[in-house]
């Protein structure tokens, strides 16, 4: 039994394809929905600030001067964070869409478990990409530990497609 890794690329057939465009998608509509919501948090938040000032009894609580600087700087962050999270993650995405390839990776089963919470049979292998599948059970009984099982998963985003 070899431990060398073997891994090549493939194109993507359209069904995976599709699946990462209606991925693309919901994303982006997460990505709007968390951005709407952060924008309407920066603008109650330094609101609540004054209230919670003038509560206290402080001098010029309603401040239009803080009230937009701060405002200004929770939108700032707020976007500067949501840029980030949309380059690192849903970026990689469009980059297999772009390039509309796979790998494919040869690996071995290392462990095979059973779950008994969600009755769900897993294969755990010897994968950079992954830690462990979860299987069918006529594949569980099927193969054993040191078997060789393909793994396929999407070239720059890391996404699982499947096995065989």
């Amino acid at each position: 039994m070899s431990t060398e890794l073997l891994r090549y690329n493939e194109p993507l057939d359209v069904s995976e394809i599709n699946f990462l465009r209606k991925k693309v998608e919901e994303e982006r509509r997460l990505y709007i929905k968390v951005y709407s919501i952060l924008m309407v948090m920066s603008f109650l938040m330094p609101f609540a600030g004054a209230w919670y000032r003038a509560a206290g009894g402080a001098q010029n609580a309603f401040s239009p001067i803080r009230y937009f600087g701060f405002t200004a700087f929770l939108l700032g962050v707020c976007t500067l964070a949501v840029l980030l999270s949309y380059r690192l993650y849903l970026r990689k995405v469009f980059l297999d869409l772009k390039t509309r390839t796979k790998t494919i990776e040869l690996s071995h089963i290392t462990r095979k478990q059973f779950m008994p919470q969600n009755n769900s049979y897993h294969f755990y292998i010897a994968s950079t990409n992954r830690l462990s599948i979860e299987v069918s059970q006529e594949d569980f009984y099927h193969m054993d530990e040191g078997d060789e099982v393909s793994i396929e998963y999407t070239t720059h985003a890391k996404i699982f497609l499947g096995y065989f």
